[in-house]
């Protein structure tokens, strides 16, 4: 079930991809109303393309679990998951997913495909929307950023 103070941890994430100059998307994974794991986006400080929030954050959550499958877990993103992201949440059994802002160009919980309802042994519930003005206000001040940049 949605929990509000979930999503404000994932923000605050993504503060911190902001502050490092990354794509702002923050994630977390929740177990039995515990936080296992919290990641940011850090792909231009790693040089690693796999390096998104949610990925990172699965990846801590097994190492936090001992174990593959986060059949228990939930997970908070601010931003619509993308393919890679949404593949790796179903490999990863996590039952419920909540994000923030819909993604028009690389969504893939129903804005351009819906990994999600692909025919699979594990189906994933989603619901998004939640604090999507404060995950887009964080983007809007990324993209800003990248325009002053470059003049």
């Amino acid at each position: 079930m949605y929990n509000e103070k979930y999503m404000d941890i994932a923000l605050n994430e993504a503060k911190l991809a902001l502050e490092e100059n990354e794509v702002p998307v923050g994630a977390v994974i929740v177990k039995d109303g515990v936080v296992i794991a919290k990641a940011h986006n850090t792909r231009e400080k790693t040089k690693n393309a796999l390096h998104h929030a949610e990925v990172i954050a699965i990846d801590n959550a097994c190492k936090e679990l001992s174990g593959w499958r986060l059949w228990q877990c939930e997970m908070y993103v601010t931003m619509e998951p993308c393919p890679m992201c949404a593949g790796a949440i179903v490999n990863a059994r996590i039952p419920n997913v909540y994000f923030g802002a819909y993604d028009k160009k690389y969504g893939a919980c129903g804005s351009v495909i819906n990994v999600f309802n692909m025919k699979e042994n594990f189906k994933v519930t989603y619901k998004g929307g939640f604090k999507e003005k404060e995950s887009l206000e964080l983007f809007d001040k990324f993209f800003k950023y990248l325009r002053n940049k470059r003049t």
